[in-house]
């Protein structure tokens, strides 16, 4: 019998425990032996659950134990999670989990650790929750050169967007019934900002392309500035808005990475993705556009990608899986202002000074107090000095890339 242990017990770490006792059977079958869950981490009390006698307080229990030898890290955070996780693989133990904020800024590190201590560090569950993604790109696509991702990677995002688009609620009130049915935290920042999507982006970036970009090096814009004026003017273009992380390479061999709100055609198979689901779409130079889809988040969904990837841990104690990427010294993220996107623009004036600014358009249409356009493809630098000179004769008041 193989003995893990689990170091948090709130949404994600209650789920994993409840996985392991709903599918004991499917889950000693895919492993050849039983899996008992032998230690909970937390210091909180859960006297009254059946499962008591499994929770210790002390992290030098877990760690000590030689029994013990794969882990899940549902923590959350960086500072006790990245200590706990760093030890446990100096130990010999594997670790698996789901904490993105962690994989992007420490994974490199980390994962170098396990390299050499010969066990695993796993992280399915950090991008997209319960979504395949991670073991894809590592294994499926290996043969292929990424020449794109570009992925709704926060379900709370997709889900006010949803809410706005299809029930014409704006902005603040659909956070509020976010915040109200649990989809967003009472501090949203993370989310609606765009720091989480920056994390996950940068994982699958780190993936792609072997070597480490750090999210505060990435250009990170979240959804608060949307209107419903915007909706009503990406309707009239054919469009839906939605957060995109996206990784695209550069002709020097470096990449574009960063997160922002997209015009997104709505025959895009991106454009249906609705309330939390997430989607990634990652394209091969042979096999062309493939996508991932399915719950981004919530207690099973992503319980089951830990859960899975313990499992593998089990199953690879001999032969670690290879997963790798460098530290950053081959700096491959590259300045936004030479990417080349389409671009919508909403702009209150004179119809006349948005044809002398930005020259020809591909579609104008009405939009609250003025028009909303779709430009022409146009490098970031190119697009900034034109609004900077729209701006001198009327009132910007939103642009953003068309995917």
């Amino acid at each position: 019998m193989k003995k893990v242990a689990i170091m948090g017990h709130g949404t994600v770490g209650s789920g994993v425990y409840e996985v392991f006792a709903m599918n004991a059977a499917r889950i000693a079958r895919a492993v050849g032996e039983e899996v008992e869950v032998k230690y909970v981490l937390d210091l909180r009390d859960f006297s009254h659950l059946d499962y008591a006698d499994k929770f210790v307080s002390d992290f030098e229990v877990i760690l000590n134990d030689p029994e013990v030898t794969v882990v899940a890290e549902v923590m959350g955070g960086v500072r006790a999670a990245y200590d706990f996780t760093k030890r446990c693989l100096l130990a010999g133990k594997s670790v698996c989990t789901s904490n993105k904020e962690l994989v992007a800024t420490h994974g490199e590190e980390l994962l170098e650790i396990a390299r050499e201590k010969n066990v695993n560090y796993l992280f399915e569950a950090s991008v997209g929750g319960g979504i395949p993604i991670i073991r894809p790109m590592l294994q499926c696509l290996a043969a292929n050169e990424i020449e794109e991702i570009a992925g709704i990677l926060n379900g709370t995002t997709n889900y006010i967007l949803t809410e706005m688009f299809q029930k014409g609620v704006a902005f603040a009130d659909a956070l509020r019934q976010a915040q109200a049915l649990g989809y967003a935290e009472a501090d949203p920042t993370a989310d609606v900002e765009g720091h989480d999507a920056c994390r996950k982006i940068c994982i699958l970036s780190n993936i792609a392309f072997g070597d480490k970009i750090d999210p505060e090096t990435v250009s990170c814009e979240g959804i608060s500035k949307i209107t419903l004026e915007d909706v009503q003017a990406a309707a009239a273009l054919g469009c839906v808005i939605k957060l995109l992380g996206r990784a695209v390479p550069s002709a020097d061999g470096g990449v574009y990475a960063y997160v922002a709100p997209h015009l997104i055609p709505k025959k895009s198979p991106l454009a249906s993705v609705d309330d939390v689901f997430n989607a990634i779409m990652v394209t091969g130079n042979a096999l062309g556009e493939s996508m991932y889809y399915g719950k981004g988040a919530g207690k099973l969904a992503t319980a089951s990608a830990v859960v899975a990837d313990m499992m593998d841990a089990i199953a690879h104690e001999d032969k670690r899986r290879p997963v790798f990427w460098g530290k950053g010294d081959k700096q491959l993220l590259r300045p936004l202002d030479d990417f080349v996107s389409g671009w919508y623009v909403r702009f209150a004036g004179a119809e006349a000074d948005l044809k002398a600014v930005l020259g020809d358009w591909e579609t104008i249409v009405p939009a609250g107090e003025g028009f909303a356009v779709r430009v022409a493809a146009a490098s970031t630098a190119e697009m900034a000095a034109k609004l900077a000179a729209l701006g001198e004769k009327g009132a910007v008041l939103s642009a953003m890339r068309m995917l």
